[in-house]
């Protein structure tokens, strides 16, 4: 296990290496950096002084020295539209980007668990063409079109709900439903899969010779066989949520992440999106390494592979 943890740790810190590399790159693949840190209106002394500021003016080596050192203390630059340290903004919308990535993954989650167990137990039933159309369902509606649907419907006509803003558990109601629609029916498609694949193994048929009852073949035989690839796949979810967000952030008026990433590319502030990028992918590593060690915890045999 400590052989497997090592092996995962290095792999983690390789591939966030390469995305910080890539991500200094594009800001100087131009040739340029400066014509797109700085306003199109700007003199040549205010170029050069800004060159000055920030490094550009310093051989490339130098600049990615200074840029790694930043990064290892923390500082992720300034936005240039808000005046504020990147890191201090982020920091601010991280909370409600979570919030709604767990609103949303848990209401996936308590929808498609019992939902796909059913469809794979009986299949052709009525409930298993409930749970297929809910799943192509899933895999075809757009998330803003749909979250655009539930705000005339909840919002506007019932005056249920509220449409925008973040102001307690009602305020979540709305963005978390538009953005789990995706996630149940990818879930509940790849429960339903593994319960027939499950269902097919010989201890499920000695269960059955024994006369246990459905539901407990379901949830002590079953549902634990599932819960490996369903791990995996909750894990890529999660940090889909997370760095996916932005247009259903950016229709409720949801104050997370996403709607920030969203004003920073309107405002062309790119030191912020650069920022949010290099957190998100740092984030996402993160997620997927804890992911990881729940998978092998699942399922032991991965640790000696």
């Amino acid at each position: 296990m400590l052989r497997y943890l090592i092996f995962r740790l290095l792999q983690s810190a390789a591939l966030l290496f390469g995305i910080l590399v890539l991500v200094f790159m594009m800001v100087r693949v131009t040739g340029d950096p400066v014509s797109l840190l700085i306003s199109r209106e700007a003199t040549n002394e205010q170029r050069e002084a800004f060159s000055a500021l920030y490094g550009f003016d310093r051989p490339l080596h130098e600049q990615f020295l200074r840029y790694m050192g930043n990064l290892l203390q923390g500082d992720l630059d300034q936005s240039q539209s808000l005046g504020l340290p990147n890191l201090d903004l982020i920091l601010q919308r991280l909370p409600a980007t979570i919030e709604l990535a767990f609103g949303s993954l848990i209401l996936a989650l308590s929808v498609a668990v019992p939902l796909g167990i059913a469809s794979g137990m009986y299949r052709n039933s009525l409930l298993d063409l409930l749970a297929r159309t809910l799943g192509l369902a899933g895999q075809t509606i757009p998330s803003y079109w749909l979250a655009m649907i539930l705000i005339l419907v909840f919002a506007v006509n019932l005056n249920l709900l509220p449409s925008f803003g973040r102001d307690g558990f009602r305020s979540l109601i709305l963005p978390a439903v538009a953005l789990a629609l995706a996630q149940t029916g990818q879930l509940v498609r790849l429960i339903r899969a593994s319960v027939i694949e499950v269902k097919q193994e010989n201890y499920i048929r000695t269960a059955h010779a024994k006369g246990l009852s459905a539901r407990t073949i379901s949830w002590n035989h079953i549902l634990p066989n599932v819960l490996v690839p369903l791990i995996s796949v909750v894990g890529v979810q999660f940090t889909y949520l997370l760095g996916g967000s932005v247009y259903i952030e950016t229709v409720f008026s949801w104050p997370g992440l996403g709607s920030l990433l969203n004003t920073a590319i309107n405002g062309s502030d790119f030191a912020l999106v650069q920022a949010i990028t290099i957190f998100l992918a740092t984030f996402v590593i993160a997620v997927n390494f804890l992911t990881d060690l729940l998978y092998t915890w699942a399922d032991p045999r991965i640790r000696y592979n």
